[in-house]
């Protein structure tokens, strides 16, 4: 008999896709590979582009989702329902992440995601402006970099990134802290100047270190 009871199955959630989610770990859990292979692509596109931003090896990130879903195939039986599914995932996904860091060097995990990317959060047209933010980016610690990053790019709760990270969510907060910290007193340094720009109203420093903490 598996972990995953009716009464699961049963309980409200925020969103119908965690509903969906649930009921593919049921069915994972009962032996169903069809299951798994279609929550393999459901997830897959999300966990790249969390991975993309802490590696720059493709064969290393396609290496850590496949770990991450024999780990789903493995463990889908003893799923609660404390998280959702998605975080569920993610917090397997870190982890695969963290040991394959461990195994390889932190080489292959020193890198963060192409300026471009960063349009998703940042207001800014200026590719000057996002490649800067990006290189204060990859200077913070591991931890702070991650959380970051599952915050404001790939939008998980402080309770979430909690849950991922297996810490406590005032250690979220401290690292949130402190990476803000960190990014308002280096950037206007990697930015090389502290002129004031047309239609932005304040010097450059001001405005990419808000943009890098909003």
């Amino acid at each position: 008999m598996t972990l995953i009871s009716s009464n699961l199955m049963r309980k409200p959630e925020s969103e119908q896709a965690d509903n969906d989610d649930v009921g593919s770990l049921v069915r994972i859990a009962a032996g169903d590979r069809q299951s798994l292979s279609s929550l393999y692509l459901k997830y897959h596109r999300r966990l790249s582009r969390f991975l993309e931003r802490v590696t720059y090896c493709e064969d290393a990130i396609e290496e850590a989702i496949n770990d991450t879903f024999l780990v789903v195939w493995q463990k889908a039986r003893e799923f609660r329902g404390e998280a959702r599914v998605s975080t569920w995932i993610m917090g397997i996904a870190y982890r695969t992440a963290l040991k394959s860091l461990r195994r390889t060097g932190q080489a292959l995990w020193e890198k963060t995601a192409p300026a471009g990317d960063l349009l998703i959060a940042c207001p800014f047209d200026d590719h000057e402006v996002l490649d800067w933010v990006a290189k204060g980016l990859i200077l913070l610690p591991f931890d702070q970099r991650v959380t970051l990053e599952l915050t404001y790019w790939m939008g998980y709760t402080q309770e979430e990134i909690a849950e991922i990270m297996e810490c406590p969510v005032s250690t979220i907060k401290a690292r949130m802290f402190r990476a803000r910290a960190t990014l308002r007193n280096t950037l206007p340094q990697l930015g090389g100047f502290l002129v004031q720009r047309p239609g932005l109203g304040t010097s450059p420093g001001a405005d990419r270190s808000s943009c890098a903490q909003h």
